[in-house]
């Protein structure tokens, strides 16, 4: 029998950086200890070199948050750099005339344990609440970003994806069976975007655009979410779009 090769040194680090997410931005070394499994001397070596690095910085609670530096390296992605910083001043017009929630996410991951992430986000006093946050992810199949990023995806991918896990059924409205949302994604194939009626909140309703594929990036979508009485489909549709095809332009030329 092979031998299972032990964790590296960038394993652990990278166990330890996992831990922490939007609902526990700050965690104790007791928590770090319980939650990857270390050693606690193997885990307190490993954060005195995170903090050490910028990594990881040390709060006056003495508790453990994500670092400057690793947001100062993470601001150096593609993502970041080519992507999100040419598609804001795209994303504030389509905030400017509609007034909602615009959101910019990418598809992330392998098939089996694919998702929407968010790279950017752009809301203001008259928009819904949502759950999505800039740097935040989200399921592919209650989402209208999600849905138009899954418009993309070959059969032989679509079929890792259903074949994962079954789907998470976030209100009584989500679509988790396989056929209907194979339905549902050709339905917005045939009219050029897709939607979503209280699929991952009740009350609200997304409208969203796959952008053409661009060298050197994921595939990308653009969205709205609005509430149910305010959802002018025809009218968001176009201007998502409009929207869509500006931040295409803008991108494909780098």
């Amino acid at each position: 029998m092979a031998e299972q090769a032990t964790p590296g040194v960038l394993d652990r680090a990278l166990a330890v950086l996992s831990c922490f997410s939007e609902d526990e931005p700050e965690l104790s070394a007791g928590q770090l200890v319980e939650r990857t499994g270390l050693a606690s001397s193997t885990l307190h070596r490993l954060v005195a070199m995170l903090v050490d690095r910028g990594l990881l910085t040390r709060l006056p609670n003495r508790r453990l948050a994500v670092g400057a530096r690793l947001w100062e390296l993470g601001e150096l992605s593609p993502l970041a750099l080519r992507l999100r910083e040419r598609a804001i001043p795209h994303l504030m017009r389509l905030y400017e005339v509609t007034g909602e929630n615009v959101h910019l996410g990418v598809l992330d991951g392998p098939a089996e344990r694919a998702s929407v992430l968010y790279v950017g986000r752009v809301t203001g006093r008259r928009s819904i609440p949502t759950v999505s946050r800039a740097g935040g992810r989200g399921p592919l199949h209650t989402t209208g970003v999600g849905k138009a990023l899954l418009s993309g995806c070959d059969d032989a991918w679509l079929q890792r994806y259903f074949g994962a896990s079954p789907l998470l059924r976030e209100t009584t409205h989500s679509i988790v069976d396989e056929h209907a949302l194979r339905t549902d994604l050709a339905a917005g194939r045939a009219r050029g975007y897709w939607s979503t009626r209280e699929e991952m909140t009740l009350g609200n309703v997304s409208i969203a655009v796959a952008l053409p594929s661009v060298d050197g990036l994921p595939p990308i979508a653009l969205g709205v979410v609005v509430h149910l009485e305010r959802a002018d489909e025809r009218l968001l549709s176009r201007l998502v779009q409009q929207a869509a095809k500006e931040i295409h332009s803008e991108i494909r030329s780098i």
